[in-house]
């Protein structure tokens, strides 16, 4: 199968996807587990792990990949098409199940890729893979003891996996003098790892530790051999505790570069549009408020760092009244542990400070989960520690900026850098989505880790959120494009002042398999021009069965993938059956027909249905039939308040399905499953009682 790399996405020919579609759904039929405990959501396809966890560019490797419902795996697929895979055959060209050959081309960029896998059921969910330019190195066995110690050389990387309550050890040779800086990527590369990393001398004895994610930064003493010691925090293991460990020899003044990472939730806010690379102004040491407060000019664009420890840095300026100037920091957004916090002072003729204002944390623009038992929103803080507000000069004068990072005091790393921009006004907004959980059984998270994998007649929401930039308070369109035949998108609008909007994703009722590497846009009007601008996804790291034992953990994706597996239709689809637009009036009572099309076994005769869209989400719970053929749904504008306008809705619920694997085999072993099923959307054009009249009382013209 080949995948062909065009414009920044990879296009699957779904005519070559389905070659194998008939032999995968066999396959999908006896191979799929079937569980005895009910279930949230259907069976999604999952890759987990990949070993090894990343190669050297110009290289060619075997990689093992397992995960959950990858039945039928046809392609093992990369975010960049620098990187390609086959499928590892044996002797007498069979495949090899879940093995590939992974070729890294020369100039593939050093960093953090997603892999992913199309299986019979449709994409996987991601996993990383890194790209590296020094010698890789693969743990065969767990080295959990000091006699066991692997071997490695100083300039590799080592991909390694922990064993539960142990430590592992690798063994190096140094020299007196040496600098040696040792990193491991464990969170930053999708591991359930909390590394702790050591290095100690040739018998065991600790020499330095890092337990809080930094780097070991050392000198060796003396010649000899040396001890490198990996373990978690909590001392866990497994096969989801992997990790990348590199050992380099570093100049006395060289600067320490990170293994590459993930990008987290909060960065998707990071940077404006229009921003140049690099800052035009450095922050001039010493520059506290008892040394020599560094002199600046508004606007400004301004690099800095925190540190030493507790570093305060003071910029001063002169500034008109009533100029309002809106200030934005990029610290935790670029990757560093740091909580940015700022105060606007006026400085007095006589030297005394009065604040103008105090800035910290970007809000999250939705509710997030306190993580319970029974869900209460998402559990991602689309928010930042850093700072984007606004200030007004009261009056002519002498002003200045203090900067400190909140919890600095002990931090003594020169690496946590921050950007300052001060600007007038740039109204703006950024956004990001990711797959809509909805609260379907407590304690269950699953949903949270699912890819866009739909079924013949499916639907799945995206929930959008956005960070809205100096003052821009519009509505906000979402949309998609580059989708699979037989798929659709609407984009519910994030209205004006919102910050939350629902994207609905559906496929045909006998949508063929396809898959197609999307974008998410967000188009409005600003200052009368339109603004479009691409958005993010994000997606939880791991299924999470209970949150009262794992905390789910989001990262951004590197890219947005919808498919259509073939092989399974949903259990059923609600289709409005309205033609066109809904006419009402403020103040009406609407009665919407929605049809149901049914093609499994339910438990309960009903479910209740609640309601997406923009000024509609408050309307009360409605009873769905899951027995008649169509239900009549009321929705009351008068009591909503809803005002004159186009609004696009849909309806979803919960609802208990008799579910086995491949469809409605005869006497197949079912399980029941807990899933969300939505409507697909429609418009309501709301009209005042004036306009309505006078187009109920229009007559055609001659």
């Amino acid at each position: 199968m080949n995948v062909i790399a065009t414009d920044n996405h990879q296009r699957i020919n779904p005519t070559q996807l389905a070659v194998r579609v008939a032999m995968t759904g066999l396959m999908l039929l006896s191979t799929l587990s079937v569980a005895c405990a009910q279930s949230v959501i259907l069976p999604a396809p999952r890759l987990l792990t990949l070993t090894p966890m990343g190669g050297t560019a110009g290289t060619e490797l075997e990689v093992v990949i397992k995960g959950d419902s990858l039945d039928g795996a046809e392609q093992l697929i990369f975010s960049n098409p620098g990187i390609q895979a086959k499928p590892k055959v044996d002797d007498k060209g069979n495949p090899v199940a879940n093995h590939y050959l992974v070729t890294i081309s020369d100039d593939c960029p050093v960093g953090v890729y997603d892999a992913r896998v199309m299986a019979a059921l449709g994409i996987s969910s991601a996993r990383v893979f890194s790209v590296s330019d020094q010698d890789e190195v693969t743990q065969a066995k767990p080295p959990t003891t000091v006699d066991n110690a692997m071997p490695v050389q100083v300039g590799q990387i080592i991909n390694g996996v922990l064993t539960a309550r142990a430590i592992n050890h690798y063994k190096f040779t140094g020299k007196a003098g040496q600098r040696i800086v040792v990193d491991c990527a464990a969170k930053g590369i999708d591991s359930k790892t909390q590394p702790v990393i050591g290095i100690a001398d040739a018998s065991g004895g600790d020499l330095q530790v890092q337990r809080t994610g930094g780097v070991i930064d050392y000198t060796l003493p003396a010649d000899g051999d040396y001890l490198i010691k990996v373990h978690d925090l909590t001392y866990k293991g497994g096969q989801e505790h992997f990790f990348r460990l590199a050992i380099n020899r570093l100049a006395a003044d060289a600067v320490v570069q990170r293994l590459p990472r993930i990008r987290s939730v909060q960065s998707f806010s990071w940077p404006p549009v229009g921003l140049v690379h690099a800052a035009t102004a450095n922050e001039q040491e010493p520059n506290g408020p008892k040394q020599t407060p560094q002199t600046i000019a508004l606007p400004c664009d301004i690099a800095g760092s925190f540190y030493p420890a507790a570093d305060v840095d003071v910029f001063q300026f002169e500034a008109k009244q009533d100029e309002t100037w809106w200030i934005e920091v990029a610290s935790e957004r670029l990757g560093h542990p740091t909580d940015p916090s700022l105060v606007v002072q006026r400085i007095g003729d006589d030297g005394t400070l009065t604040d103008v204002v105090e800035l910290s944390d970007i809000a999250s623009p939705v509710k997030r989960s306190s993580n319970g038992y029974s869900y209460d929103g998402p559990p991602y803080n689309a928010g930042s520690a850093d700072i984007l507000g606004s200030f007004t000069i009261p009056a002519d004068g002498h002003y200045q900026i203090r900067m400190t990072d909140s919890f600095g005091g002990t931090r003594n790393d020169p690496s946590n850098r921050y950007r300052m921009v001060v600007r007038k006004a740039q109204p703006d907004f950024s956004i990001v989505g990711w797959a809509l959980h909805m609260g379907l059984r407590n304690g269950d998270r699953n949903a949270l880790s699912k890819p866009i994998a739909l079924r013949g007649g499916a639907l799945i929401p995206i929930e959008v959120v956005a960070v809205r930039r100096d003052g821009f308070d519009g509505p906000i369109d979402l949309k998609l494009d580059s989708l699979p035949e037989g798929v659709t998108a609407t984009g519910l609008t994030i209205g004006k002042g919102k910050t939350r909007g629902i994207l609905l994703i559906a496929a045909d009722e006998n949508a063929p398999r396809g898959l197609e590497f999307t974008q998410l846009w967000g188009s409005a009007e600003i200052n009368g021009a339109i603004t479009r601008r691409q958005g993010h996804m994000a997606s939880m790291k791991w299924p999470v069965p209970n949150a009262a034992s794992e905390i789910p953990d989001p990262r951004l994706l590197d890219q947005f993938p919808i498919s259509v597996g073939g092989v399974e239709q949903a259990g059923l689809s609600i289709v409005p059956e309205v033609e066109g637009e809904l006419q009402a009036t403020v103040g009406d009572k609407v009665t919407l027909p929605l049809k149901l099309i049914r093609r499994g076994e339910f438990s309960g005769s009903s479910m209740s249905l609640k309601t997406f869209g923009s000024g509609f989400e408050k309307a009360a719970a409605m009873d769905f039939s899951l027995t008649d053929p169509k239900t009549d749904v009321v929705i009351d504008l008068a009591k909503l308040k809803t005002p004159a306008g186009k609004y696009t809705i849909a309806f979803y619920g919960g609802a208990v399905q008799k579910y086995a694997a491949g469809g409605s085999k005869p006497n197949a072993k079912t399980k029941d499953i807990v899933d969300i099923f939505v409507s697909q959307p429609l418009t309501i054009n709301v009209q005042d009682k004036e306009a309505a009249d006078k187009l109920a009382n229009k007559t055609p013209s001659n």
